[in-house]
């Protein structure tokens, strides 16, 4: 059991309800980042009395004037018979010309020089982004950085003196809270809406685990009964002082429309992630390298556990912070810090918020005793450094960051050799119809073994070029272009 991965086990839901990922595609078919706290905040005055004693609006007019419109353009181009054969021949039928995808969702401006937190789902694939303020000013934003395993991503536009929301704390946060949610749901601009929180720590199983491409999940939501549909994503969860304590992400829904409930990332992992990426370009993952899962009844039955809080440890990672920390199978964690753990969410949650290098007190109960248990948190590499891009080959005019493809990949897709795109930008090969995550087999029939075999070729080559591949789902494409 000891040789697992450093991904962390986490518990499903019920399989009678689909969850539907806000990805704010609504087609449009007929240092810290807030270092200062000196930007204009409203307080609301809350008399006792329940929901017609709370005023909403001041936190509203605040809210709405930092939540952004966010507008995405996307180049999709089908494959043709032989796009070889089109280039070279000068056949403009065989290939279709490219199809703009347009999409929509929301942002939070977070620091008044225009750094904007949302949802990756909202901006990953795109070759334009407009961002539109609440006064309908409208700017271009670049991507500063994007977290796959917490669907979080940050964006920047250029400008000064723009309003923004302060962070409030989500561990504060309670059960019956009233909140705001604040977006774009439907396109429709600036809308408001009012519910309370009716859960924390939700864990959803939206976000799938890739060790490949280093996503390792992390789902502790604040789950409200707050309306929010298609095109509130990315969009604000605030409090009734106006204080951003999460960004609105996904609903639970049998329809993909708002059926009752919509969950949110705490703004503590919001914040967290934010400043790593501006601070690295890449968040500091912190792991702790256990397989784990929930407490039950049943659970605790069959391992004579005393009552159901905690966190069941059933492996531990070789060489990993735990096994270090000297974890047993069977422990069942119940504190970090000071923070009482009850499920694998929200420990991923207070995980999550740490980086390698930094030392927590983890309380486990081992045969009916509590035993507490020094840790060193490491990163996916097992080690406490801190972690940054890769400086892979990257050619400006392709537009393009190449990585080897491992060898399972290569016996699954059955080639002999690859290298895959792992990131696109704006330039040559998107606008050929490239996507990302195609691997590059051959170039000019000449076959690529390594990154510097194919940025070598393409950054040498002129004239007309044919790149040979095959996508992840096995559907091979050729894809010819001047260079």
């Amino acid at each position: 059991m000891k040789k697992l991965s450093y991904v962390l086990a986490t518990t499903a839901l019920s399989a009678g309800v689909a969850f539907w990922v806000v990805k704010f595609t609504t087609p449009q078919y007929p240092s810290s980042l807030q270092a200062s706290q000196n930007s204009p905040v409203y307080t609301t005055s809350m008399n006792n009395g329940g929901a017609s004693g709370v005023d909403f609006t001041q936190a509203a007019e605040q809210s709405v004037n930092a939540v952004v419109h966010i507008q995405t353009k996307a180049k999709r181009q089908n494959i043709g018979n032989d796009p070889f054969e089109s280039f070279f021949f000068g056949n403009p039928y065989q290939r279709s010309q490219p199809q703009i995808e347009e999409a929509s969702g929301s942002g939070v401006i977070i620091s008044s020089d225009g750094y904007i937190a949302t949802n990756n789902h909202v901006v990953e694939g795109s070759d334009e982004i407009e961002v539109i303020l609440n006064n309908r000013k409208s700017y271009t934003a670049t991507v500063v950085g994007t977290d796959p395993s917490t669907d979080l991503a940050l964006l920047k536009i250029k400008d000064t003196e723009l309003p923004y929301l302060l962070y409030g704390n989500s561990d504060e946060v309670r059960l019956g809270e009233w909140v705001l949610a604040v977006g774009n749901p439907f396109n429709l601009t600036s809308t408001v809406t009012a519910g309370i929180v009716s859960a924390k720590g939700r864990n959803i199983n939206i976000i799938g685990s890739n060790q490949n491409k280093k996503i390792f999940p992390i789902e502790s939501f604040i789950q409200t009964d707050a309306a929010v549909n298609p095109g509130n994503s990315g969009g604000a969860l605030v409090d009734t002082k106006g204080k951003l304590i999460g960004i609105n992400t996904a609903i639970a829904s049998t329809t993909g429309s708002f059926a009752g409930y919509s969950f949110a990332v705490p703004v503590n992992i919001v914040k967290k992630v934010m400043d790593d990426l501006l601070a690295y370009g890449e968040v500091q993952r912190a792991l702790l390298g256990v397989g784990m899962r929930d407490v039950d009844a049943k659970l605790a039955q069959e391992r004579s556990l005393k009552n159901t809080a905690g966190v069941y440890v059933w492996g531990i990672a070789e060489s990993s912070a735990a096994d270090d920390a000297g974890f047993k199978e069977g422990d069942v964690i119940i504190k970090l810090d000071a923070t009482k753990i009850n499920t694998a969410a929200e420990l991923q949650e207070q995980i999550g918020r740490h980086r390698p290098g930094d030392k927590v007190n983890i309380t486990v109960v081992r045969n009916d005793a509590e035993k507490e248990l020094p840790v060193t948190l490491k990163n996916r590499n097992g080690n406490t450094n801190v972690v940054k891009n890769a400086p892979s080959e990257t050619s400006v005019l392709l537009g393009a960051t190449f990585e080897d493809v491992n060898a399972d990949d290569k016996q699954f897709l059955r080639i002999a050799t690859g290298v895959r795109i792992k990131k696109l930008d704006n330039g040559k090969l998107r606008n050929a119809g490239i996507k990302e995550g195609f691997i590059i087999t051959s170039i000019d029939k000449k076959q690529m073994l390594t990154v510097n075999d194919v940025t070598a070729t393409l950054n040498n080559k002129r004239g007309g070029i044919l790149i040979e591949g095959v996508y992840a789902n096995g559907m091979r494409a050729y894809y010819g272009f001047g260079l």
